[in-house]
Protein backbone atom coordinates (compact mmCIF):
# COMPACT_ATOMS: atom_id res chain seq x y z
CA UNK A 1 0.00 0.00 0.00
CA UNK A 2 1.42 3.37 -0.97
CA UNK A 3 1.68 6.20 1.50
CA UNK A 4 -0.71 9.13 1.04
CA UNK A 5 0.78 12.59 1.25
CA UNK A 6 -1.16 15.59 2.47
CA UNK A 7 -0.94 18.45 0.04
CA UNK A 8 -2.67 21.76 0.62
CA UNK A 9 -3.33 23.92 -2.42
CA UNK A 10 -4.22 26.80 -0.08
CA UNK A 11 -0.53 27.08 0.74
CA UNK A 12 0.93 29.29 -2.02
CA UNK A 13 4.17 27.35 -2.44
CA UNK A 14 2.25 24.09 -2.80
CA UNK A 15 -0.26 25.63 -5.21
CA UNK A 16 2.61 26.59 -7.52
CA UNK A 17 4.82 23.61 -6.72
CA UNK A 18 1.97 21.29 -7.70
CA UNK A 19 1.42 23.17 -10.97
CA UNK A 20 -1.88 24.77 -9.91
CA UNK A 21 -3.02 21.28 -8.83
CA UNK A 22 -2.24 19.52 -12.13
CA UNK A 23 0.52 17.55 -10.42
CA UNK A 24 -2.11 15.83 -8.31
CA UNK A 25 -3.34 13.93 -11.38
CA UNK A 26 -3.43 10.20 -10.59
CA UNK A 27 -2.15 9.48 -14.10
CA UNK A 28 1.12 10.94 -15.46
CA UNK A 29 1.40 13.89 -13.05
CA UNK A 30 4.60 15.17 -14.72
CA UNK A 31 2.96 15.18 -18.12
CA UNK A 32 -0.16 16.87 -16.77
CA UNK A 33 1.95 19.38 -14.86
CA UNK A 34 3.81 20.30 -18.03
CA UNK A 35 0.55 21.81 -19.34
CA UNK A 36 0.73 24.42 -16.55
CA UNK A 37 3.43 26.16 -18.60
CA UNK A 38 0.99 26.96 -21.42
CA UNK A 39 -0.45 30.18 -19.92
CA UNK A 40 3.08 31.54 -19.47
CA UNK A 41 4.10 30.50 -22.98
CA UNK A 42 1.05 32.21 -24.53
CA UNK A 43 1.32 35.26 -22.27
CA UNK A 44 4.93 35.96 -23.27
CA UNK A 45 4.91 34.74 -26.90
CA UNK A 46 5.13 38.29 -28.28
CA UNK A 47 7.76 39.45 -25.79
CA UNK A 48 11.29 40.05 -27.11
CA UNK A 49 13.57 37.04 -26.63
CA UNK A 50 15.62 38.73 -23.90
CA UNK A 51 12.45 39.29 -21.85
CA UNK A 52 11.36 35.66 -22.36
CA UNK A 53 14.79 34.59 -21.06
CA UNK A 54 14.38 36.85 -18.00
CA UNK A 55 10.94 35.32 -17.43
CA UNK A 56 12.44 31.80 -17.71
CA UNK A 57 15.02 32.72 -15.09
CA UNK A 58 12.31 34.09 -12.79
CA UNK A 59 10.19 30.93 -13.21
CA UNK A 60 13.24 28.77 -12.51
CA UNK A 61 14.47 30.70 -9.46
CA UNK A 62 10.91 30.77 -8.09
CA UNK A 63 10.84 27.00 -8.64
CA UNK A 64 13.86 26.50 -6.40
CA UNK A 65 11.79 27.77 -3.51
CA UNK A 66 8.35 26.29 -4.28
CA UNK A 67 9.70 22.84 -5.15
CA UNK A 68 12.10 22.76 -2.23
CA UNK A 69 9.50 23.93 0.27
CA UNK A 70 6.83 21.54 -1.02
CA UNK A 71 9.31 18.63 -0.87
CA UNK A 72 10.14 19.57 2.74
CA UNK A 73 6.44 19.67 3.60
CA UNK A 74 5.90 16.06 2.51
CA UNK A 75 9.46 14.94 3.34
CA UNK A 76 10.01 13.44 -0.13
CA UNK A 77 12.88 14.78 -2.25
CA UNK A 78 11.10 14.84 -5.62
CA UNK A 79 7.53 13.68 -5.16
CA UNK A 80 5.87 13.06 -8.57
CA UNK A 81 3.17 15.64 -7.74
CA UNK A 82 5.78 18.41 -7.56
CA UNK A 83 5.71 19.67 -11.16
CA UNK A 84 6.87 23.30 -11.20
CA UNK A 85 10.14 21.95 -12.60
CA UNK A 86 8.18 20.72 -15.64
CA UNK A 87 6.62 24.17 -15.99
CA UNK A 88 10.07 25.76 -16.12
CA UNK A 89 11.47 23.10 -18.43
CA UNK A 90 8.68 23.33 -21.00
CA UNK A 91 8.76 27.13 -20.86
CA UNK A 92 12.51 27.02 -21.61
CA UNK A 93 11.85 24.61 -24.49
CA UNK A 94 9.55 27.16 -26.14
CA UNK A 95 11.84 30.20 -25.74
CA UNK A 96 11.82 32.21 -28.95
CA UNK A 97 9.77 29.61 -30.82
CA UNK A 98 7.24 30.69 -33.40
CA UNK A 99 4.08 29.41 -31.77
CA UNK A 100 1.81 27.08 -33.66
CA UNK A 101 0.03 23.92 -32.66
CA UNK A 102 2.83 22.00 -34.40
CA UNK A 103 5.64 23.74 -32.51
CA UNK A 104 3.81 23.27 -29.21
CA UNK A 105 3.29 19.55 -29.83
CA UNK A 106 6.88 18.97 -31.00
CA UNK A 107 8.27 21.06 -28.13
CA UNK A 108 6.09 19.20 -25.64
CA UNK A 109 7.18 15.79 -26.98
CA UNK A 110 10.85 16.78 -27.01
CA UNK A 111 10.68 18.06 -23.45
CA UNK A 112 8.81 14.99 -22.16
CA UNK A 113 11.36 12.75 -23.94
CA UNK A 114 14.37 14.43 -22.33
CA UNK A 115 12.61 14.69 -18.95
CA UNK A 116 11.62 11.02 -18.87
CA UNK A 117 14.64 9.37 -20.55
CA UNK A 118 17.18 11.68 -18.85
CA UNK A 119 20.14 11.06 -21.16
CA UNK A 120 23.71 11.71 -20.00
CA UNK A 121 24.14 14.86 -17.93
CA UNK A 122 20.41 15.14 -17.18
CA UNK A 123 20.52 11.81 -15.32
CA UNK A 124 23.70 12.86 -13.53
CA UNK A 125 22.07 16.05 -12.24
CA UNK A 126 18.95 14.13 -11.21
CA UNK A 127 20.98 11.69 -9.13
CA UNK A 128 23.54 14.05 -7.56
CA UNK A 129 21.61 17.20 -6.62
CA UNK A 130 19.10 17.60 -3.82
CA UNK A 131 16.56 20.09 -2.49
CA UNK A 132 14.84 22.62 -4.71
CA UNK A 133 17.95 22.92 -6.88
CA UNK A 134 18.03 19.15 -7.39
CA UNK A 135 14.36 19.06 -8.35
CA UNK A 136 14.74 21.93 -10.82
CA UNK A 137 18.19 21.31 -12.38
CA UNK A 138 17.45 18.20 -14.46
CA UNK A 139 14.27 19.72 -15.92
CA UNK A 140 16.03 22.99 -16.73
CA UNK A 141 18.69 21.00 -18.60
CA UNK A 142 15.99 18.88 -20.31
CA UNK A 143 14.37 22.17 -21.37
CA UNK A 144 17.68 23.45 -22.77
CA UNK A 145 18.24 20.22 -24.73
CA UNK A 146 14.66 20.41 -26.04
CA UNK A 147 15.10 24.09 -26.95
CA UNK A 148 18.22 23.27 -28.99
CA UNK A 149 16.44 20.43 -30.81
CA UNK A 150 13.31 22.49 -31.48
CA UNK A 151 15.32 25.41 -32.83
CA UNK A 152 17.35 23.01 -35.00
CA UNK A 153 14.08 21.69 -36.47
CA UNK A 154 13.07 25.27 -37.31
CA UNK A 155 16.49 26.17 -38.75
CA UNK A 156 16.64 23.10 -40.99
CA UNK A 157 13.11 23.62 -42.24
CA UNK A 158 11.84 20.34 -40.81
CA UNK A 159 9.39 22.36 -38.70
CA UNK A 160 7.71 25.38 -40.24
CA UNK A 161 4.69 27.47 -39.39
Amino acid sequence: MSKKYKFNLKRPHQFFGLGFGLGLSPVAPGTMGTFAALPFIFMTATFPLWLQVVFAIVISVFGLWVCGQTARDVQVHDHPAIVWDEVAGFYITMLGAALSWQSLIVGFLLFRFFDIVKPGPIKMLDKRLHGGFGIMADDILAGIFSLICLQALFKTGVLTL
